[in-house]
């Protein structure tokens, strides 16, 4: 049975957040429901082996908040740049050196980087000592490492302890 379901507890989460989103409980909606239940857990498995240790939880919610804020600036901020009448953008490839180590850590920033509208992760390093990142509108690249440098990587280090 626990081949079948390896995570009983998330694959009960799972069912019973998707019976909330439903309008309704119906056999085809519990069905559906039990079928991810399932799926999602199964799919997800491998992700497990990356076992880590926050150190600080409470920062880790503290960088949750800030990166939703920027989040929301930045939507802001494309807006302004696709509204305005003389487009005036400088993307750049930024290659970004990363101080923390650990393949959770990295792929938080990597995610964070890519959550924050007008920067994508494009690449990790060969020697995952470094991000290629692209940005919509870049003044400044080294500001924009230093910015990453102080706002999140330099959080997540606290969290992580790496």
């Amino acid at each position: 049975m626990s081949k079948l379901i390896p995570a009983p507890w998330w694959s009960l989460f799972l069912l019973a957040f998707w019976l909330l989103l439903q309008n309704k409980i119906s056999v085809g909606a519990t069905l559906l429901g039990l079928i991810l239940a399932v799926i999602i857990p199964l799919y997800t498995l491998r992700a497990r082996d990356y076992r880590t240790t926050l150190h600080h939880p409470l920062l880790g919610v503290q960088y949750f908040f800030i990166l939703l804020g920027d989040i929301i600036v930045s939507n802001f901020n494309i807006a302004a740049i696709i509204l305005r009448p003389r487009k005036n953008i400088k993307p750049a490839l930024i290659e970004y050196p990363l101080e923390i180590s650990g393949s959770v850590p990295i792929t938080i920033l990597a995610s964070t980087i890519s959550l924050t509208p007008g920067t994508i992760s494009a690449e990790l390093g060969r020697d995952g000592r470094s991000i290629l990142i692209h940005a919509l509108n870049v003044e400044d690249p080294q500001a924009t490492v230093q910015q990453i440098k102080q706002r999140y990587e330099r959080r997540l280090k606290e969290i992580f302890q790496c």
